[in-house]
């Protein structure tokens, strides 16, 4: 307990807020536009870096272009360049980027702030994009408090457990259908050993409100934990969040990956396809690099949900998603893009030109129902499918909550915030410091926020 108040005037943490989303810009390679905002028969798009949206430039000239006759100018950068770069672009509204990746954390609050172009009126218009075929938590995600839709999903993901069937099978193990984080823990202990080098589970420590704390927000919410309850009290150092902090920081001390303190997903990825991990739990995501045809692993991985102990599920929801800024002079053609880069033909080209398996998956439920595709992702498709319907957004602990998000709160300061408590946490897992000291300090941290926000 704090003896006394450090209340600062809500300018102030606007500011400090602002000044997170506005970093001075990280060095990064581009691709693509300069420095002039789009115009005429050309837009501009700033996108990350990832494999698909690599593809998705590649095809564009040769398919959207030579049907629309618009040019599109890309810049690509890597993750933290990008949000860097967009952040500062829609914030002063410069209009240099008609459109841009956004995810389900930023949507939100860039709409409210005015920052982006609303698209009702666009689906309302076009019907052959089939709103309603995109998933229902997709389109909940990006919707803002005005009820109106900001964001159309490129590809969409949830988390789950990944193991190792036939590893379990020689030992003798069985994975429950649906299973607790209880369940979770014997069985890595089990599995810990089974193979020369093999530990029982990879869970990432490598410090980020992106890394640690996606799935070990995760594990809080179920466990009855939050990070502010309904009236903005941060709840860091409550007996749930540190209940189920000690069990995630135990678990991955214990049986977890070597190293596990700058462990993120590409870490967890190259453990499991290496055969260095039994289990796995992180983005669904994840599956179509293992069973890709050149995975060593592949038709050896066995998914179920993410585990569970007081909710009925317990998985993730995100999505890359584009949204077209306010200060656009084409929006008009930046939505037949976003309206193309997000459709059913567009998933359709690149099963045909590209492979089943790198079509941008998780946010349509056509897609689920094309037997090309459900036979190339046969192993998760449908437990895919399944995790992204049962995400709870609004909704994902076992009490109200006083903003959106399951592996993140939405609300600007979360990133400052989230990333300074993974650091904590992630010195717990190194062995630097307890859990409850890490909990303590990143309580302090939270109850700035909750001093801005509460009463509001």
């Amino acid at each position: 307990m704090r003896t006394q108040s450090r209340r600062r005037p809500r300018g102030l943490l606007a500011a400090a807020a602002a000044g997170t989303l506005l970093a001075p810009l990280l060095s990064g390679c581009w691709t693509g536009a300069g420095g002039a905002g789009s115009g005429g028969n050309s837009i501009n798009v700033l996108m990350v870096n990832n494999p698909q949206m690599v593809e998705l430039q590649k095809l564009t000239a040769a398919h959207f272009t030579k049907e629309t006759g618009i040019k599109v100018n890309f810049t690509v950068l890597p993750e933290n360049d990008v949000r860097d770069k967009i952040s500062q672009d829609f914030a002063n509204q410069a209009g240099q980027y008609d459109v841009a990746t956004l995810s389900n954390y930023e949507i939100p609050i860039y709409a409210k702030n005015g920052w982006l172009h609303e698209m009702n009126s666009y689906v309302a218009k076009d019907s052959a994009y089939d709103e309603k075929d995109v998933l229902t938590p997709m389109r909940q995600s990006l919707t803002a408090e005005d009820g109106k839709l900001y964001g159309q999903p490129f590809y969409g993901e949830s988390s789950f457990l990944m193991y190792r069937k036939d590893v379990f099978a020689e030992k003798g193990l069985t994975m429950p259908e649906r299973p607790t984080w209880t369940q979770v823990a014997d069985l890595a202990a089990e599995a810990d050993g089974a193979e020369s080098g093999m530990k029982g589970i990879c869970l990432r420590g490598l410090p980020g409100w992106g890394e640690i704390m996606a799935p070990l927000t995760t594990v809080v919410n179920t466990f009855g934990g939050t990070w502010f309850d309904k009236n903005w009290k941060a709840q860091l150092n409550s007996p749930e969040f540190e209940k189920a902090t000690k069990f995630y920081v135990d678990l991955v001390r214990k049986h977890g990956e070597s190293g596990a303190a700058q462990s993120g997903f590409a870490e967890c990825l190259n453990n499991m396809t290496q055969g260095k991990v039994a289990m796995w739990y992180d983005a669904t995501s994840a599956a179509g690099s293992l069973e890709s045809a050149n995975s060593p692993v592949k038709g050896k991985i066995g998914y179920v949900p993410a585990p569970v102990e007081k909710t009925e599920s317990s998985g993730w929801l995100y999505t890359w998603a584009w949204g077209i800024q306010d200060a656009s002079r084409n929006k008009d053609k930046a939505w037949k893009f976003v309206s193309w880069a997000s459709s059913k033909e567009y998933e359709q080209l690149v099963g045909d030109k590209i492979g089943w398996s790198n079509v941008p998956a998780g946010k349509r439920a056509s897609t689920y129902t094309n037997p090309a595709y459900a036979k190339e992702a046969a192993a998760f498709q449908e437990m895919t499918k399944d995790a992204i319907e049962g995400a709870r957004p609004n909704d994902p602990g076992v009490q109200p909550r006083p903003a959106p998000g399951i592996q993140f709160v939405g609300i600007p300061e979360f990133t400052d915030l989230g990333t300074k408590v993974s650091q904590e946490i992630s010195a717990a897992i190194a062995g630097r410091q307890s859990v409850d000291s890490a909990l303590n300090k990143s309580q302090q941290l939270a109850e700035d926020i909750s001093e801005e926000y509460e009463g509001r």
